[in-house]
């Protein structure tokens, strides 16, 4: 019986010795070419604005299709999508699930009403990157009809959430190009 705990004690020893091991030999392999901002507020923005951060889809890339998405910040359909529908009340938003359902909205006549729906495709800025569904509720009295429409606001939403993650994208690439130059002149003047 002691040998039998003595053994399981010595197993957990190594055990634990081996990942204490792996935890602390990575180091060695990873050197820093920048030196690190101090300010972590500072290095967090500056991360957010060349896209960078953590991603646990990005370790299961390619196994699933078209069913990661990157964090909202980083993602140029999200946001245009949610500055495009910005005059609706957003009633539900699944980011990992990729999709954004407005409230029931009416401008008018309190008898009609439109519900927007955004289904999210892809990460690239394309026309099949978006899946938008509209219904639409027709009321009378205490009835209600809803039905699902297809009309032309449908792709003038489309085309709308589409030109302006486009301009971000374009805005976003500048801007590192700019940052490039500068860093490259900055770092040519130091030799």
């Amino acid at each position: 019986m002691r040998i039998l705990t003595l053994y399981k004690l010595v197993q957990k020893i190594t055990i634990f010795s081996f990942v204490l091991f792996f935890f602390t030999s990575c180091g060695g392999f990873f050197e820093r070419k920048e030196p690190i901002e101090p300010d972590a507020r500072k290095r967090a923005r500056q991360n957010v604005e060349e896209g960078r951060g953590f991603s646990a889809q990005g370790a299961f890339k390619g196994r699933r299709g078209s069913t990661n998405f990157e964090f909202a910040s980083a993602n140029p359909l999200w946001r245009a999508t949610l500055d495009t529908l910005d005059f609706m009340v957003i009633s539900s938003v699944d980011y990992a699930g990729g999709l954004i359902i407005s409230d029931w909205y009416s401008d008018r006549n309190p008898n009609e009403a439109i519900k927007i729906t955004v289904r999210f495709l892809a990460n690239e800025v394309r026309v099949d990157s978006l899946k938008i569904t509209i219904h639409k509720k027709n009321c009378k009295g205490t009835n209600c009809v809803v039905k699902q429409i297809d009309t032309g606001l449908t792709s003038e939403i489309r085309d709308k959430i589409l030109k302006k993650a486009a301009l971000m994208v374009k805005t976003a690439k500048d801007k590192s190009k700019k940052k490039k130059k500068k860093k490259d002149i900055i770092s040519s003047e130091r030799f």
